[in-house]
């Protein structure tokens, strides 16, 4: 395996540069003096932003963008070994490594790495905790799967020991990682393309928390299901977080919901309460977020004052709960659920908001996943009034032809649920426009490009 040297800047290429993760660290990379160059498929604003920064990007894979000066290629999880720059690589055995593994090395420059693991909610809890770094004014360094306002993009440099990062399970990426701190926030059956089974899957978060050394600490959900076999196993320091007060080091009690649908809660600490704290962001499931930010930073020493402000200044990232406007009285709101559990907990923050009728236009990410978890989806968006489908959008995967978006139009139907589906984006923003009042909220859910829906609506 190759090694980089941080003091010693080199060339690297990245093969799907524009990937959330893949460009935030070939800007972090960029921005300590190595020279970056990368290729995609397609443009982007995230393209388009890193290409402003001077990293020179080809639009399409193709042999002549590995050219002989590059030393490493790094190349994201999506790309295939039979991807033509994958293979020029190898024909010119230029040093390759994926994108799991140049962040793990990265960990290791840093005194307290602190990686945030979990089926779901690892993006908007990473994001809690950088606003909680960044008000402790500890300049750390982030590395986050989403856009984040407060430091306008998902990646930021800093000049401290401190580096935060989300740490995804997929094909087991994690595992390449080095934290002094691990987060747990869950464990669910997901990524079925890859894992076997959901006791495959406990297994590589068990595996992640023993990555985390002795002097170190995993800061883990109560409510997962057998957490107890995982504090087993860890050699480390743990604290607890989770909705039971009895089970949890962190708990929350007295919760309620503003005229917007943000919850406030009691703070509670071996059972009895400390603090009071007012979210700006949806959902139960956030209180568990911030529990679990919380438990981070009190294990880093910081103080009470930062952890407040920092949460109760998040207003959230991109794609999650996203406000986008409003159009003639209709709410539109984007958000990124693509599994069973992240819809319910969208559309029951979605209840605490007001509104009329609730419409969701759900994209299916994968046919893998929609297969795995048909009756399940069809489930989960039973908690909307009005269903739309679109066609399923395959993300790395090819259409094997067995299932179909009508699937599950057939499974809500046997709800007894209003369901429509339409072929194109252009079909379901005439829909949208006709049967659509003033007073009901409007969500776009997926993991795609369904955003386009409602932004084109507010656009004309």
């Amino acid at each position: 395996m190759y090694n980089i040297n941080f003091d010693l800047p080199i060339s690297i290429h990245f093969i799907g540069i524009g990937g959330i993760s893949m460009s935030g660290l070939a800007e972090l990379l960029h921005d300590k003096g190595f020279r970056i160059t990368g290729s995609d498929m397609k443009t982007s604003l995230i393209i388009e932003r890193l290409q402003k920064t001077g990293i020179e990007i080809n639009i399409g894979h193709r042999s002549s963008n590995i050219s002989d000066n590059i030393d490493l290629v790094v190349y994201t999880a999506a790309i295939q070994p039979s991807n033509i720059e994958y293979q020029t690589v190898l024909k010119k055995q230029i040093p390759i490594i994926d994108r799991a593994e140049l962040l793990g090395q990265l960990m290791k420059n840093y005194k307290y790495p602190i990686a945030v693991a979990g089926t779901h909610g690892k993006t908007t809890t990473t994001s809690m905790l950088s606003h909680i770094l960044l008000e402790a004014k500890t300049d750390p360094t982030l590395s986050i799967g989403g856009i984040l306002d407060k430091i306008n993009g998902s990646i930021k440099v800093g000049n401290s020991e401190f580096f935060l990062t989300e740490a995804c399970e997929y094909c087991d990426s994690f595992l390449k990682f080095y934290p002094y701190i691990g987060i747990i926030l869950n464990i669910e059956e997901d990524h079925l393309d890859y894992f076997k089974d959901i006791a495959h899957i406990q297994s590589s978060f068990i595996n992640f928390a023993k990555k985390i050394p002795k002097n170190g600490y995993l800061v883990i959900n109560t409510d997962i299901h057998d957490y107890k076999r995982i504090l087993e196993e860890v050699p480390c320091q743990t604290i607890t977080f989770g909705s039971d007060q009895s089970k949890a080091q962190f708990s929350y009690g007295n919760l309620k919901y503003d005229q917007k649908g943000n919850p406030s809660f009691d703070l509670f600490y071996q059972g009895n309460p400390i603090k009071s704290i007012q979210l700006s962001v949806n959902g139960t499931h956030n209180v568990l977020n911030a529990l679990a930010s919380i438990a981070a930073a009190t294990a880093l020493n910081i103080k009470w004052d930062a952890i407040i402000k920092g949460l109760e200044s998040f207003i959230g990232t991109k794609r999650r709960f996203e406000y986008k406007g409003n159009l003639k009285g209709i709410h539109i709101v984007d958000d990124y659920a693509h599994h069973p559990t992240e819809i319910i907990a969208t559309l029951q923050a979605a209840k605490n908001y007001p509104h009329n009728h609730l419409w969701v236009v759900f994209q299916p990410h994968t046919y893998t996943r929609t297969k795995a978890f048909l009756k399940d989806f069809a489930n989960a968006l039973t908690l909307a009034d009005n269903i739309i489908l679109t066609d399923i959008y395959a993300a790395r995967e090819k259409n094997t032809g067995d299932i179909h978006t009508k699937d599950l139009v057939k499974e809500l139907k046997k709800m007894k649920k209003e369901v429509y589906y339409f072929p194109s984006f252009d079909e379901i923003e005439i829909f949208l426009l006709q049967k659509c009042y003033p007073n009901d909220l409007l969500i776009t859910m997926g993991a795609g490009d369904v955003k386009i829906i409602g932004e084109e609506l507010l656009n004309g």
